[in-house]
């Protein structure tokens, strides 16, 4: 955990420098291009079989025919994709209305060539708990995609600079994970024999495609009935919010999905090390959400400028629901651990159904619309979600109220103070404000900590830097 979040940590501050710089070069209606042409790549990416490469984590062995039928399978599905994008990018800036999306998409489509060499090399270095090169590698990926985003940005390249950003950094961690990984395997087409393969990658492959409905329903949508400019400042204010969420998060479920799968083949009980991952993510996400609600004008104005001025309030709203959000991503790794992934199917088609449904509704009403779809949309998936894995893993409810409430307590004293040191500060400029209000946040999330959950504090650092884990 150590290694893979703390250079997940890093490697974010070089990506959110970058942002910066690069968001001060472009306008709003660059971000909304490539917002419409995200979400056609990200609709496709469900079959680029990384699921069917999860199999072999959770797999009790595996051998050199079953690696190379992953394989296989990984350059069959992506190269068709590759394939399948180049000819619908017509069609896609057809339905958004505008040329330029076509031709974004088809030099987007090299993207998914990269990705075999990635995936199966990430696995079978989180099969066998060996995150160190992966922080490294994704590290060296950052590096490459800020220097490649700011470089094409300054020689005014526009929204090119945000398609070949990301192509620069796929390939790099394509070559550097097969480098880490000493991965050498010939690709089997022969699927014979891969019935456990398939069946467990396939009931993945159907979340993520499910997840894929609902993490870009709202850009599909909006992008139909927004211009460019308004779904811009929307989907940069979802990206400021999703920065813990998108980059942070992913790290931790990398490490407990394989944790989780130990776990449960020595017999050993998951519920305690849920519980930690759930009180661990509640101390961060907490209290960086609620501050971030309440600094967002000054902390906007800081950070992008005063062109994106009106993509504040949407920050500002969004960041609420993220809280309930993050706690639901990082349930799906204990069931999935225990091989139960229709657990996690149950959860991805509820979310498929009242996030569309919501952002339907929501888009009527313009940005802040889709920000009340997220208010709705985000608590009520969560208690769903605990509904079905909480039993599952014999965690009972008053046990996860226990591990929250230091966390939620500590963090509704942060934000009452924040709001009450913003009311009656005097006028002062964007960034002394963001300055003042994040150390009168800062200070007081950790005094309150201390306070009420000085143990809770000490055993997630623990947790953290630890180099073995245990179930309790």
């Amino acid at each position: 955990m150590a290694w893979r979040w703390g250079t997940q940590v890093i490697a974010q501050a070089i990506t959110w420098v970058s942002t910066i710089m690069v968001v001060r070069l472009l306008a709003p209606h660059d971000y909304g291009l490539f917002a419409m042409s995200q979400a056609v790549v990200t609709a496709l990416a469900f079959l680029n079989g990384q699921s069917f490469a999860s199999s072999l984590i959770q797999a009790n062995r595996i051998d050199e025919r079953r690696v190379g039928q992953v394989f296989g399978l990984l350059l069959m599905l992506n190269g068709g994709l590759a394939i399948l994008q180049f000819f619908l990018a017509p069609l896609a800036a057809a339905y958004y209305g505008e040329p330029m999306v076509a031709h974004i998409l088809r030099v987007q489509a090299a993207i998914f060539l990269t990705i075999p060499f990635a995936v199966l090399p990430q696995e079978l270095l989180a099969r066998r708990l060996e995150f160190r090169m992966q922080g490294l590698v994704n590290l060296g990926c950052a590096v490459v995609g800020a220097v490649t985003a700011f470089t094409l940005a300054s020689l005014g390249f526009g929204v090119w600079a945000l398609v070949y950003a990301p192509i620069a950094m796929f390939a790099t961690r394509a070559i550097g994970l097969t480098v880490a990984a000493r991965l050498l395997v010939r690709p089997v087409f022969d699927l014979r024999g891969a019935h456990n393969l398939v069946t467990f990658g396939g009931i993945l492959t159907v979340c993520q495609f499910l997840w894929i409905i609902q993490s870009q329903s709202d850009i599909v949508i909006a992008g139909r009935q927004f211009d460019p400019h308004h779904l811009g400042l929307y989907s940069e204010a979802l990206f400021l919010t999703l920065i813990l969420t998108g980059r942070f998060l992913p790290p931790v479920n990398e490490v407990s999905y394989p944790t989780y799968a130990e776990l449960h083949k020595a017999g050993r009980p998951l519920g305690p090390f849920f519980l930690r991952v759930q009180r661990t993510v509640a101390m961060v996400v907490g209290p960086a959400y609620v501050g971030l609600s309440l600094v967002a004008a000054p902390a906007v104005a800081t950070l992008f400028g005063p062109r994106w001025a009106e993509m504040a309030p949407i920050a500002a709203g969004l960041a609420l629901a993220m809280p309930f959000f993050a706690l639901q991503i990082v349930c799906g790794p204990a069931t999935n651990g225990m091989g139960r992934p229709r657990i996690y199917l149950a959860t991805n088609l509820m979310g498929a159904i009242i996030f569309p449904v919501l952002f339907l509704i929501g888009a009527r009403s313009g940005t802040q619309g889709l920000v009340q779809a997220w208010w709705i949309a985000s608590p009520a998936l969560l208690a769903f979600t605990y509904a079905l894995t909480l039993p599952a893993i014999h965690v009972r409810w008053s046990e996860l109220a226990r591990t929250l409430a230091p966390a939620l307590a500590s963090t509704a004293i942060m934000g009452m103070t924040v709001y009450a040191a913003r009311s009656v500060l005097p006028p002062l400029p964007a960034v002394a404000e963001l300055a003042a209000l994040a150390a009168i946040g800062v200070s007081t999330y950790l005094a309150a900590l201390l306070l009420l959950a000085r143990d809770a504090l000490r055993e997630t650092a623990e947790f953290l830097l630890r180099r073995e884990v245990s179930p309790a």
